[in-house]
């Protein structure tokens, strides 16, 4: 997709990474973090409930990721667009997650084990919009179509890596038990750690001497703004997934070993989606594709709460994952590199990553463990596919505005 052109210099074609072993290198980081996050992010809350702790301390512990992404990705970000190496800075994160991962290590304690769980949440925030804008940068400029095959082809390794993660841990805790959990954390943060230190250092930013543009003035055009607010209400019907999903299926008597394939389900559509894209992507406007998610979103988790004790009709929601999380994705990676190209790019990932994933997660885990303390669990899937039908008015006020524009 198109970018502002920088100029001569370090961020011209010779910075970008080399096309075989430099964007193998970002693939093998994208599979490692998710490989994290398919460790961590399902079987965390059954790792908290084998603790003791109440739903709504999970929810609370669970909502420390949100809370963190309020701050820590735009700070990550701005280092790395006022000259700071993003290769360096993600290295430094993968190391600070891997150490926060060694602390929970024989913690039982609700607020020692809630410590170490922010400071993870703190270190791994500032890898993917790093990675993001740095994989931006080593892609270069391109029609829409090259540049979403060749993303797509990167990322979905991200994809398989979180399907291996969740599959293989969902039976390896089925045999083992939840107290191993915290050791399976740290193997993975000390994989990413690894595929960190294999970037070339080709990728990493250039230093400009004059000073980076701002932000704000982009961040306050209307359609910006209810493109945001589309992600926020999207992104907060996922927190019911993301925070509440696996505890919901435990409550209606799945086991483990079936929470995992429930959860490759929609990492499997996901990867088929990433893998294909660049044939379809670019003929959708990505408006559509926003409106789209939305729409589905909101069938999505009605179905979930209506029936979520039939099987198939999970499978079937969970497959839905291709439109409400990979499409959507992928629309709001075009739409953001848009808006903020060059200098930008990273402060605009940061953005969507804190105003998308932050504050829609503050408020889904908490909002959403009060709701299943007073109503029970299929209530949070019903305010989540409320939330998707919020999105969908959010996208069409940012298509009605960007045309007014």
């Amino acid at each position: 997709m198109p970018e502002p052109a920088t100029g001569p210099g370090p961020q011209g074609p010779r910075a970008g990474a080399p096309e075989g072993q430099g964007l193998g290198a970002f693939a093998l980081l994208s599979a490692t973090y998710f490989v994290s996050l398919g460790v961590f992010n399902p079987y965390a809350p059954l790792w908290f409930q084998s603790l003791g702790f109440s739903t709504l301390a999970i929810g609370t512990i669970a909502s420390l990721q949100a809370w963190t992404r309020v701050f820590a990705p735009y700070g990550w970000a701005w280092l790395g667009d006022h000259g700071v190496r993003r290769v360096v800075l993600i290295r430094i994160a993968a190391a600070g997650s891997l150490c926060s991962a060694l602390a929970l290590l024989g913690l039982t304690s609700l607020w020692p084990v809630a410590a170490a769980t922010c400071l993870m949440f703190v270190a791994n925030a500032g890898v993917v919009p790093l990675y993001e804008a740095t994989l931006a940068q080593a892609l270069g400029q391109g029609d829409p179509r090259a540049y979403a095959k060749r993303y797509g082809r990167i990322r979905v390794w991200g994809s398989v890596g979180f399907v291996v993660a969740v599959t293989a841990l969902g039976a390896l805790l089925q045999l083992t038990g939840m107290g191993g959990f915290p050791a399976f954390v740290v193997a993975a943060n000390a994989l990413l750690l690894v595929a960190a230190l294999r970037l070339p250092r080709q990728a990493a930013a250039a230093v400009h001497a004059e000073p980076a543009p701002a932000v704000l003035p982009v961040l306050r055009r209307p359609e910006v703004l209810w493109f945001f607010a589309s992600i926020f209400f999207t992104v907060l019907a996922h927190t019911s997934l993301y925070t509440f999903f696996s505890l919901y299926l435990t409550d209606l008597g799945y086991p483990k070993s079936a929470i995992g394939a429930l959860w490759a389900v929609a990492v499997c559509v996901e990867i088929v989606f990433f893998w294909f894209q660049g044939r379809f992507f670019h003929r959708i406007d990505p408006q559509r594709w926003l409106r789209s998610a939305a729409a589905v979103t909101a069938l999505r988790f009605a179905v979930v709460a209506a029936a979520g004790a039939t099987p198939w009709v999970l499978v079937a929601a969970q497959c839905t994952h291709a439109v409400t999380f990979a499409g959507h994705h992928m629309a709001c990676l075009q739409t953001l590199n848009r808006h903020f190209g060059g200098r930008l790019r990273g402060r605009g990932q940061a953005l969507y990553t804190t105003l998308g994933y932050g504050l829609s997660g503050v408020i889904g885990g908490v909002g959403g463990g009060w709701l299943i303390e007073w109503l029970g669990y299929s209530a949070v899937f019903w305010a989540a596919s409320a939330c998707g039908g919020l999105a969908w008015v959010c996208v069409a006020r940012s298509q009605r505005a960007e045309r007014q524009a």
